[in-house]
């Protein structure tokens, strides 16, 4: 007795599949951010909480094969600007060496070691102001999506 090739199931987007897609993420003024196109594609789980959730959940019903453009408000995304998360510093707090401008990323260790960026918003005489909200906090952000494969989470991934 031979083992049939099953048909491939058709499976929408939900809890307890695994989704491979590729993706390309622009800002409101149609800038690219990221994109997976030309490289590997995504592969994630919905519902395990690495997605953006206002992302996410428009991927829902979706199916292998289908495409979509939406957009996601900063509210299911990176948030709205913290003004608690902008803190000032003394130039002598940062390397003699280091240039710092506006906009130049900076690494900081957070209160458990890990590593915290922080984006230089100003620097005035002594004093050096770092927002450590995330670049896109407050930004609506567009997804485009392109649904390679839906499978059940169990499955050996395909991709």
């Amino acid at each position: 007795m031979t083992a049939m090739a099953r048909p491939p199931v058709d499976l929408a987007v939900a809890a307890g599949t695994r989704v491979t897609l590729h993706f390309t993420l622009r800002l409101a003024n149609g800038d690219v951010v990221d994109s997976t196109e030309g490289r590997q594609p995504a592969t994630f789980e919905p519902g395990d909480g690495k997605l953006l959730p206002g992302f996410e959940s428009k991927l829902m019903g979706l199916r292998a094969g289908d495409s979509a453009t939406f957009t996601v408000w900063p509210e299911e995304a990176f948030g709205q600007p913290n003004p608690a998360n902008v803190q000032r510093f003394r130039r002598s707090d940062f390397a003699p060496e280091m240039a710092l401008t506006e906009g130049l990323v900076v690494s900081f260790a957070d209160a458990a070691g890990g590593e915290l960026p922080g984006v230089i918003a100003a620097v005035d005489g002594d004093q050096v102001m770092v927002d450590f909200n995330h670049p896109l906090a407050g930004r609506p952000i567009q997804f485009s999506v392109q649904i390679l494969s839906v499978e059940p989470a169990s499955a050996p991934a395909a991709v």
